[in-house]
């Protein structure tokens, strides 16, 4: 059945279609001027900078200030105190302090509320930076800045600095969460059921935020973060089940027989569904390691289920072609990510591949007529 964005399209008048297509034309042409205005890099090894930019940002304006003094801290701050994720064993909370200003006296918990903790993950979970970037290119702007670190602080355990790479991921303190501990990882309950119920609803459109079934989240957000997900195959937020395709026997779906309850909508949960305490209505994205290898025989179609629009921009930039250069580029200035994953000959494939996906997406957009949203 069509959405009803797309049958109010048809009733648009002649005018009315012509100014739709000339602002998709606008954006089409925007992304095209942005890759034709950068300058191919040459990727040498001479930048020995940890996050290599300089103070002009106009070619890589997808990155804000915030995101590189982020990245920066990531990278280079000094690790200060450390604490334990609980329920989470294999990720650290550790404080950061870059060499100057120095700001001794605080403890812990009062450096993470000022913006100066990051979580170390598993070395495996190195797709998450590329999906950072990918956020970022694509104008979605959602996920939290992520940079790969070898870490030697002597605080550390030494699992923690053994010479592999870890994520370090920013720790955003203004994230909401559950304060029950078995779902601690949402800041709302969310069943498959009702998360379908809300999209028909398309809260803050034709619905009300508080308004049964949506839980205060613009509808627009479900479309970036179901095309976000569907181009790193991320499945342990919409589809933590492993509902929508045929997972390895050693995913933990499969051990924890979570997956034998796909034959049931109503016990199927999301996860990962988070907001910000000082911006409820927008979605914040984490744990963003998808799958880098998955097959195009076993992509995640159920993660794009309920969807009728998505983000103009992020649309723009997987039709314009410059997906590849953008994406290269921005994954640079990471020095240690992009020396550690093989650099230039290793990462070019690995981006083609989730430009493919994106001609999935492009191509389910004409088949399902799906309406594109501009950015807000």
């Amino acid at each position: 059945m069509p959405s009803s964005d797309l049958r109010e399209d048809r009733h648009l008048s002649l005018d009315d279609r012509e100014a739709a297509s000339d602002v998709e034309a606008t954006a089409q042409q925007g992304v095209r001027d942005w890759c034709q205005g950068l300058t191919e890099p040459d990727f040498s090894d001479v930048d020995q900078r940890k996050i290599r930019i300089g103070g002009d940002l106009q070619h890589l304006h997808w990155l804000s200030r915030d995101d590189i003094e982020k990245m920066e801290l990531l990278a280079g701050g000094e690790v200060v105190s450390k604490s334990r994720v609980p329920a989470h064993g294999q990720v650290l909370q550790v404080a950061l302090d870059l060499p100057a200003p120095h700001q001794p006296g605080a403890g812990h918990s009062g450096r993470c509320q000022r913006g100066l903790c990051s979580l170390v993950k598993r070395p495996d979970d190195w797709f998450e930076v590329f999906a950072f970037h990918l956020d970022r290119v694509l104008g979605l702007n959602r996920s939290l800045p992520a940079v790969l670190r070898t870490f030697r602080d002597h605080i550390l355990p030494y699992r923690f600095t053994d010479g592999e790479p870890r994520p370090a991921v920013w720790w955003d303190p203004d994230i909401q969460h559950l304060d029950d501990k078995d779902s601690d990882q949402n800041s709302v309950p969310l069943s498959w059921v009702q998360y379908q119920k809300l999209l028909r609803a398309q809260c803050g459109n034709q619905t009300g935020l508080s308004s049964e079934p949506c839980v205060g989240v613009l509808h627009a957000e479900w479309g970036r973060l179901a095309l976000f997900d569907f181009l790193l195959q991320v499945n342990d937020r919409l589809d933590r089940n492993c509902c929508g395709f045929t997972p390895d026997p050693a995913e933990l779906c499969v051990e924890n027989r979570l997956n034998i309850k796909c034959g049931n909508s109503k016990e199927l949960q999301l996860v990962h569904i988070l907001v910000r305490k000082t911006d409820p209505s927008r979605l914040v994205f984490i744990d963003n390691a998808g799958r880098p290898k998955q097959s195009s025989s076993n992509l995640n179609f159920r993660l794009l289920e309920g969807i009728d629009e998505f983000p103009e921009k992020a649309v723009s930039v997987l039709r314009s072609g410059c997906l590849e250069h953008l994406l290269l580029r921005s994954l640079y200035v990471d020095k240690e990510f992009w020396e550690s994953r093989g650099g230039y000959t290793a990462l070019r494939p690995l981006v083609r591949l989730v430009e493919e996906r994106g001609h999935y997406i492009l191509q389910h957009i004409r088949n399902k007529r799906i309406h594109l949203r501009r950015d807000l």
